[in-house]
């Protein structure tokens, strides 16, 4: 077991490089990802969520009720910065219809629970954090539809109802049955947990391969664009998850989650829902994988600066 929990530690802390390689082999030999149909990509989420829910317990929402106001305005920042951003770069890109889909859905949906792991790294409040992506999960099934219906509305046909129930699915069920089997079987549970970073690691790259297989020749046509939207509202989350730390005077630790959490979407659940509900618009599950590939690069680089200027201005 110990040496299972090593290769699990040993996945877990090369998720960038993981993710490099399943993009670069799914795009250049797309056959070794064909084989599993776009329809697997809902239970893989599915199972990261029931791993999150194995993570959490009633005491992770104590800084819900102990600090309502950094929890507010993490909340706050995520769903009006990052859907703001995404409908601002799609005007400034002049986006097509379908790729422009994409990005909002990314932008509108909850933090991504790679942000817990990346906080950690950045010596940030891993306590706020892991409180956001919770909280921001489980309003998830009201306010992601309506973000989408308001930003995407005029464009495209949006099923509010089927958007809620799926995320209800993926989301909100995995992670209460994992909550319940976490409070009745802790036991089992802690033996199981230090393998759950490697299980989520190797699904969400698994989706990532899916998507970016089944899409190999249109990403590769539209790299370029799609690239410069997924960077561009990755990097200005970030930063601007940061400002509003500063405007609403948080403390440093506290600054660094909501940075981490704004910038990092939960782009597994953005590219689950556009291959659900939008499946007449292939394209539109792009940015949610590039996303996905990016993100972790960029949180691994941020989680280091973070961790170096704190070190700097402590000297």
């Amino acid at each position: 077991m110990d040496k299972l929990y090593r290769i699990s530690t040993w996945i877990s802390g090369h998720i960038t490089f993981i993710v490099v390689v399943v993009t670069a082999l799914a795009l250049a030999v797309p056959e070794t990802f064909l084989w599993m149909g776009t329809s697997v990509i809902t239970p893989m989420l599915g199972i990261v969520m029931f791993g999150m829910g194995l993570t959490l317990r009633p005491v992770d929402f104590k800084p819900v009720v102990m600090h309502p106001k950094e929890i507010i305005v993490g909340e706050l920042a995520q769903f009006i910065i990052m859907p703001s951003l995404a409908w601002l770069l799609c005007w400034a890109l002049d986006l097509p219809a379908e790729l422009a889909l994409g990005v909002i859905l990314v932008g509108c949906c909850p933090g991504g629970t790679a942000s817990n792991v990346f906080c950690y790294l950045a010596n940030g409040d891993v306590a706020l954090s892991v409180a956001m992506t919770s909280v921001s999960t489980l309003i998830a099934p009201v306010v992601t539809p309506a973000l989408v219906l308001l930003l995407a509305g005029r464009s495209v046909s949006v099923d509010v109802a089927g958007m809620f129930m799926s995320i209800v699915e993926v989301v909100i069920l995995p992670i209460v049955l994992g909550l319940a089997v976490s409070h009745f079987c802790g036991k089992a549970t802690r033996k199981v947990v230090p393998l759950l970073p490697m299980v989520s690691t190797l699904a969400i790259t698994a989706i990532l391969g899916i998507v970016v297989s089944h899409n190999a020749t249109n990403i590769i046509h539209c790299s370029l664009i799609v690239g410069v939207a997924v960077i561009l509202h990755n990097l200005l989350g970030l930063l601007l998850g940061n400002v509003a730390g500063y405007l609403f005077r948080l403390e440093r630790k506290k600054r660094i989650a909501v940075s981490i959490e704004v910038g990092m979407q939960n782009s597994g659940l953005a590219t689950s829902l556009a291959v659900t509900h939008f499946a007449m618009f292939p394209m539109a599950a792009v940015p949610g994988a590039i996303f996905s590939a990016w993100h972790n690069f960029s949180g691994s680089i941020a989680a280091q600066l973070f961790r170096k200027n704190q070190k700097r201005l402590k000297q």
